[in-house]
């Protein structure tokens, strides 16, 4: 699978969609707000925000300090209102749904949105919470003990990495 033309496609998909209406970004961190920069920047939009959900995940006794060097590497930044905002929540990869079930917690700290709407770069399916992307690059099948990390380089380009899930 090639990151950057599902990146493509989803600059596609935004950029029709801005045609018909307005709307904010909001990145979940890491890779996904690395893909929000790039779209606002290509969209020629103001802004975009950044989610950190380190403090929202199921999963935080486990990650412990990870979660902590996250969340101040890349805090939540969101530059507009979200209370009545139409917010595309972007994120690399979509697998189990808690991650984005952690960000939208998040997100409703700081008002309740008109609308939130998913974009993920890859769709692994699997889920664990009913959690589906209203836009999706590619629906990708990768084995349970791989992870799908989005990598970007120097240029800004995108490129996906399988690592082994550690255990």
């Amino acid at each position: 699978m090639n990151a950057e033309q599902l990146y493509g496609k989803l600059l596609e998909n935004l950029q029709r969609r801005l045609q018909k209406s307005s709307f904010e970004l909001a990145g979940l961190a890491m890779g996904g707000a690395w893909i929000a920069e790039r779209l606002a920047h290509d969209l020629k939009l103001p802004h975009f925000g950044v989610i950190n959900v380190a403090f929202h995940r199921d999963d935080y006794a486990e990650k412990g300090m990870t979660a902590l060097r996250t969340a101040s590497t890349m805090t939540t930044h969101l530059p507009y209102e979200v209370a009545g905002a139409s917010i595309i929540l972007i994120d690399d990869v979509l697998f189990t749904g808690r991650t984005v079930r952690a960000a939208l917690n998040e997100l409703f700290d700081f008002g309740r949105p008109a609308q939130v709407e998913l974009m993920v770069l890859a769709d692994r399916g699997n889920r664990e919470l009913p959690i589906s992307a209203n836009f999706v690059g590619e629906q990708v099948e990768v084995s349970e003990n791989q992870i799908l990390v989005l990598e970007r380089d120097a240029a800004g380009n995108f490129s996906f990495q399988l690592e082994e899930r550690a255990q």
